[in-house]
């Protein structure tokens, strides 16, 4: 929340919040409900401090009191349209009960059609169930709001519920956090999942505490591995195309260099075809670049950089085959050594087993030999303990051993100044 600068315009915003904090009563009273504990404590904080509030925490109150009536969204949006505060950025809503008003009013608060726009990047709603409309409603606002992350944690919307959501995220470019953990996921959110990954800016997917299984998590990750393993040969031939044209380079170089010689030694018409030759691949080399240019330009995605799936019963039990559970960590793997965009992946909670464990080590190892980007992966411990500090010393990096090594030589130095090396304390002279 940024900082209040002068007093005038201190004083200024402070009253705002304390006629946004009288108005939010006044809508709490008009719509017979509870006054939310958050809200107050985050506004009054914010006025001490004389700091603009940025982050709305809707929660019920701690109490045991039956008599006491819930907390209602409703009140705290109409706060919002009625003071025009446009400084808001998260707002999240954790255990409240939401009817279909409250859900189409938050929606037309999320998009931007209106005459003032409330551009709130990032919206989570944790621990309320939301019906299919409910999720269908936010699926459309979508595209028309400002939102980056989306936070659905213990929504129970099931499967139906996400391919509503997922329906209005066709041609998403804003959104890059989708979050729908625990929410009775099972194997048929894993295809429209991975469709969704792979045509959209959606780049971190957390779906921990479902039940995708090995069909679920082999459909979502199989589009996504077969782009990767694409873009990775694609990789590899630029890169033998670059080694080709420095080698080209170099000889166009040397061919220069015995111009040069012929004509200290009077070689004139020697010179003049190598000048030209010279010339030629200079052309050669600026076509070759310009391909080269082009070619980075049209990158299209997906770009997976955080994969979350902990605790979606990927093993061999529940009438699941070996098979499966091979082809899954087949298409795990191949995203892990080819895909430098990736930085984290969970699958702790799954009983892979000791053969996809060591998979896994291997196409860490191939990674790391490809000097990818370093790689932070968690993984169930109910493997040997070899190959579980094989894969920890895999997804490690070695720099930090380096700067250890270099503070320890400065030490060294500057101990020979002034310092004593084994007691620590300053020498008499």
């Amino acid at each position: 929340m940024p900082k209040l600068k002068g007093k005038l315009k201190a004083s200024s915003d402070i009253h705002t919040l304390e006629k946004f904090l009288q108005t939010y009563k006044k809508h709490c009273t008009g719509s017979q409900s509870c006054i939310s504990p958050t809200i107050i404590q985050g506004l009054k904080k914010c006025i001490e401090n004389e700091m603009l509030i940025s982050k709305f925490v809707l929660a019920n109150a701690e109490t045991s009191l039956k008599n006491l009536k819930p907390v209602s969204l409703t009140p705290l949006l109409r706060t919002i349209r009625d003071e025009r505060y446009r400084l808001g950025k998260e707002l999240c809503v954790w255990g409240i009960q939401l009817s279909p008003q409250d859900v189409a009013n938050l929606a037309i608060l999320l998009e931007l059609d209106g005459c003032t726009t409330y551009p709130f990047s990032k919206l989570e709603i944790n621990h309320t169930e939301l019906d299919l409309w409910s999720m269908e409603r936010l699926g459309v606002a979508l595209p028309y709001s400002n939102l980056s992350s989306l936070v659905l944690d213990y929504s129970r919307c099931g499967d139906d519920g996400v391919k509503k959501l997922i329906s209005g995220l066709d041609g998403n470019t804003k959104l890059l956090d989708l979050s729908l953990c625990y929410c009775n996921l099972g194997p048929e959110s894993g295809s429209p999942l991975g469709t969704i990954i792979t045509q959209t800016a959606i780049c971190n997917l957390y779906i921990n505490g479902n039940n995708l299984q090995c069909v679920g998590a082999t459909k979502l990750l199989k589009p996504i591995a077969e782009y990767a393993e694409s873009f990775g040969q694609e990789r590899q031939a630029n890169t033998l195309l670059d080694s080709n044209n420095s080698a080209y380079q170099m000889t166009a170089v040397a061919t220069k260099d015995a111009g040069i010689h012929s004509k200290v030694a009077g070689r004139n018409v020697i010179s003049k075809t190598n000048m030209a030759i010279t010339l030629e691949s200079t052309e050669k080399k600026k076509k070759r670049k310009g391909v080269k240019k082009k070619s980075k330009k049209s990158d299209p995605g997906p770009w997976l950089t955080k994969l979350y799936l902990a605790d979606n019963a990927i093993d061999n039990r529940l009438n699941q085959t070996e098979e499966s559970i091979t082809e899954f960590i087949q298409l795990l793997s191949c995203l892990i050594k080819s895909s430098k965009h990736l930085v984290e992946i969970d699958i702790n909670g799954n009983a892979i087993g000791e053969q996809c464990a060591v998979q896994i080590l291997e196409a860490l190892k191939d990674r790391k030999k490809e000097q990818m980007p370093c790689l932070k992966i968690k993984i169930t411990p109910q493997i040997s303990s070899e190959i579980f500090q094989e894969i920890f010393r895999n997804c490690t990096k070695l720099s930090p051993t380096k700067k250890k090594k270099k503070k320890f030589l400065k030490t060294i130095m500057l101990d020979s100044v002034g310092m004593c090396l084994f007691c620590r304390k300053p020498s008499n002279h």
